[in-house]
């Protein structure tokens, strides 16, 4: 059923990235998973690189997008099926901003979109957006999450 959603949304997961440092994309306990944070990468590429501003807004959030396409992919990597996602528990964001730049919830606003509409009740979930001073590889954004999976 998600996976349709997706592909009505015209949504296809990449492969999920892997880790860019000593550390595993996903860690699952009882019936969380957490993501480690996803930049917008693809093909091993960042997409979306460099300081986030009012000149640029809607590309940092097509690169909050792309973080949460591929949290996406680290889920079903993990547990094999999206429909076993009972709940987005939590999502934080993190935003390569310049200094005066104060809108990252606006950045971070289309990722919680996409979870909100891909799994309706169960995407609504509690979130963090701050600005930082850079991110890896250069990144606009990084999100990681907190997931419940069914068993």
């Amino acid at each position: 059923m998600i996976e349709e959603k997706l592909e009505s949304l015209g949504i296809t997961l990449p492969n999920p990235p892997t880790p860019a440092g000593s550390y595993v994309p996903v860690i699952r306990t009882g019936n969380l998973l957490f993501i480690s944070g996803q930049i917008p990468m693809e093909n091993g590429k960042v997409i979306f690189k460099g300081k986030v501003s009012d000149d640029n807004l809607e590309t940092a959030q097509k690169s909050a997008k792309m973080c949460a396409i591929n949290i996406l992919a680290q889920i079903k990597r993990e547990v094999g099926d999206l429909d076993k996602v009972s709940k987005i528990v939590r999502l934080s964001g993190f935003v390569n901003s310049v200094s005066e730049f104060t809108q990252h919830p606006k950045v971070i606003n289309p990722a919680s979109d996409l979870f909100f509409e891909i799994f309706g009740e169960k995407g609504k979930h509690s979130r963090i957006a701050v600005g930082v001073a850079s991110l890896p590889l250069g990144s606009m954004t990084e999100i990681d999450a907190i997931i419940e999976v069914s068993e």
